[in-house]
């Protein structure tokens, strides 16, 4: 008998994960959905897009619920100017960026006579029409090429679509290294346009990464919305793939894991199970959900009374937590305050208070 495929509903029938960039609907943001006051550099809100930075302005980033209509997307990444830069300096750079491992890329043959093209597509909005620029760079060989694409009317999702030769020169790394960053241009300072925009690959000239690109720090009345971002070989866009949260998480996940934020005042809860190595030694065990990308930092809250472990009918607060060991796959932590005692052996839960936040970060 004969098996017919029946797609999920709602999903393409399609190569699965074809598309390169991970949370490209903006739906996960485990740090935090808005985040003012940037003004430099760093994961701030939306998980997988890093802000690259300098003398550009401040701003606000946001997970937004505006998002262009009837095309099934429910988030999008905003940025709000709130402090302006009308004169840059030579230096001055906004990007919006999504690093990716070279073992993910292998299958573009980068740096061969096969090499794939590669086409880029999203949705986007802003108040400032104009020239921006969009950039493929290759970290492993200092190579890149940048399109431009044009934002014809104010305050309208636009969708666009920009395609990149195959680099015949060059292979990515095939590992967990960065080895390929898509850039969004929002401010580019005249060290990266002075020169001649450079649309097909080639070693890096740092003048011909952003020619033409709009301030969009000049005002604080600007803004700039993005979703729906898909990077996938060949030579065309294919719908947009939706991926079910769950998925969509766990791939973010390899990446940052946020285990416990609490800030404002949420409610308390439990943690982590722990044990007393000894009278004054506390000892618990993260696993990760998901393997991360390489051994993680962890950032810790701390603060009086931060951390509570009871055990035995009793509670002993503590103000800090340390690692002991860190692994792709579990971490092993520690109370760090001397006044944490018991009985060796005893057996308990970890608790938080209302400030407590640990998270654990293996970014590119």
């Amino acid at each position: 008998m004969a098996i017919t495929k029946i797609p999920a509903a709602g999903f393409s029938d399609a190569v699965n994960f074809r598309n390169i960039i991970i949370n490209g609907d903006m739906s996960i943001a485990q740090r935090a959905t808005s985040t003012a006051s940037i003004t430099g550099s760093g994961y701030h809100t939306l998980d997988r897009f890093y802000t690259s930075m300098g003398t550009a302005g401040t701003w606000t980033q946001s997970q937004s619920t505006t998002v262009p209509s009837g095309q099934g997307f429910a988030k999008s990444l905003k940025m709000d100017c709130t402090t302006a830069n009308g004169s840059l300096s030579s230096g001055s750079s906004l990007a919006i960026q999504q690093p990716i491992e070279g073992q993910n890329l292998q299958y573009l043959k980068k740096g061969t006579s096969s090499a794939e093209s590669l086409t880029v597509s999203f949705w986007v909005r802003s108040n400032k029409t104009g020239t921006y620029i969009v950039e493929l760079y290759d970290g492993d060989n200092a190579r890149q090429s940048s399109q431009s694409y044009t934002i014809s009317s104010a305050d309208t999702w636009e969708k666009k679509t920009l395609t990149y030769n195959g680099d015949t020169t060059g292979t990515l790394g095939n590992d967990n290294g960065n080895s390929l960053s898509l850039n969004f241009w929002l401010v580019a300072g005249t060290n990266f346009t002075s020169g001649t925009l450079q649309t097909s690959f080639t070693s890096n000239t740092n003048a011909n990464r952003a020619v033409g690109q709009v301030n969009l720090a000049d005002s604080t009345s600007n803004e700039w919305y993005i979703t729906g971002v898909q990077l996938e070989a060949g030579t065309s866009a294919s719908d947009f793939e939706f991926l079910p949260y769950d998925v969509n998480l766990n791939r973010c996940l390899r990446y940052f894991y946020n285990l416990i934020d609490r800030p404002g005042g949420d409610s308390e809860g439990y943690f982590a199970a722990g044990y007393m190595y000894s009278g004054d030694r506390l000892y618990f065990q993260i696993p990760f959900f998901v393997e991360m990308r390489a051994t993680p930092t962890m950032s810790a809250a701390s603060g009086t009374d931060y951390y509570t472990f009871y055990r035995d009918s009793a509670g002993d607060n503590f103000n800090e937590i340390l690692t002991t060991q860190l692994r792709k796959n579990y971490a092993m932590l520690r109370a760090a305050d001397s006044h944490i005692s018991g009985t060796a052996g005893q057996a308990g839960g970890v608790h938080t208070t209302s400030n407590s936040k640990v998270t654990f970060s293996a970014e590119l």
